[in-house]
């Protein structure tokens, strides 16, 4: 199942993608509530509830009036909390590498994350950014889900039951903002606050069952085997699969909710895919030639992020009044 988040006469609500058809939610049942919000606080009965919608409109059953010319927000528009982590151990090794500094064994030992602003999300389109943040402005190719259940102290065996889906995330960053702040032990964040982008759909777990594949070696939780791509302005820059998470959702779940609760709404990034950025190829780029010229995004530039099975995430970056 496809769900998106849409604006209608400045309204925000819910839709349901069935193949290139988009349908409102809450008219194809109205049993259903009418946000992304409303939904995930109705946990598990509305996600069977909407379950069966789905199937119904497959199979034709019922027929409500598709949606036209729609503005795409993120499928999660107003995130209760939102946290982005480390997993990808191929990113790590290759990004100290790069730095001239050995892998550090903490990586092995636990899940790390850190918070986002959950109040600067946006969805595919232009997404306007300051001019201190196109001093090496950069993407992040990663994976996101968000949670549809309250809990404490949840076990990684039992953790994926709490991820309501999966969407392509862009985790923008300001590289020289972040350079200068983490230089005193803290942040990132304003090197991170101003941009996440989420979508174009939340894909249920459901929909990825013919992608799983088994985690890596001693690890507990889901995985998938989802081709992840990155192109600018057409041209293709990164490569990495979803199935090479060091660290499953399920793992960092665990972290996450020790000592805690996390709620419906919660949403947490995968952290960055190898070769999912240009700090990463920029500093793999220039350790192999010093002649190397980096690459950063400038404005006018358009990201496209596609994973198997989540759909293509689209933005352009353009530049803000500074004001």
């Amino acid at each position: 199942m496809k769900l998106f988040s849409y604006r209608h006469d400045q309204i925000t609500k819910l839709g349901i993608a069935i193949g290139d058809l988009m349908y409102d939610l809450h008219t194809a049942n109205p049993q259903l509530p009418d946000t992304m919000s409303e939904f995930l606080l109705a946990g598990e009965n509305a996600m069977a509830i909407a379950k069966e919608t789905n199937l119904a409109l497959k199979t034709g059953a019922i027929a409500p009036q598709p949606l036209t010319h729609i503005d795409l927000l993120a499928p999660v528009p107003e995130p209760s909390s939102f946290r982005d982590a480390y997993a990808f151990r191929q990113h790590v090794e290759t990004s100290r590498r790069n730095r001239a500094v050995p892998m550090i064994p903490e990586f092995d030992q636990f899940p790390v994350f850190y918070f986002t602003n959950h109040q600067a999300v946006f969805g595919p389109g232009d997404v306007y950014c300051m001019p201190e943040h196109f001093r090496q402005l950069d993407f992040e190719l990663e994976v996101a889900i968000v949670l549809n259940k309250k809990g404490r102290n949840i076990k990684a065996k039992d953790a994926d039951t709490y991820i309501a889906g999966y969407m392509v995330m862009n985790d923008l960053s300001a590289r020289q903002l972040q350079l200068e702040e983490m230089k005193l032990n803290l942040g990132p964040a304003k090197g991170k606050d101003f941009a996440t982008v989420l979508g174009p759909y939340l894909v249920t777990p459901d929909e990825l069952e013919p992608h799983k594949v088994p985690p890596s070696y001693g690890h507990v939780g889901n995985a998938y085997n989802l081709e992840m791509t990155c192109r600018v302005n057409g041209v293709q820059v990164s490569k990495g699969n979803f199935a090479d998470m060091h660290w499953t959702f399920a793992e960092i779940i665990e972290r996450v909710s020790y000592g805690v609760d996390v709620y419906p709404g919660d949403v947490i990034g995968s952290g960055t895919v190898g070769t999912g950025c240009f700090l990463e190829l920029n500093g793999t780029g220039m350790r192999r030639d010093p002649n190397y010229q980096a690459q950063w995004l400038e404005p006018g530039d358009t990201v496209e992020m596609e994973v198997t099975g989540l759909g293509v995430l689209s933005n352009t970056v353009k530049m803000a009044n500074d004001d």
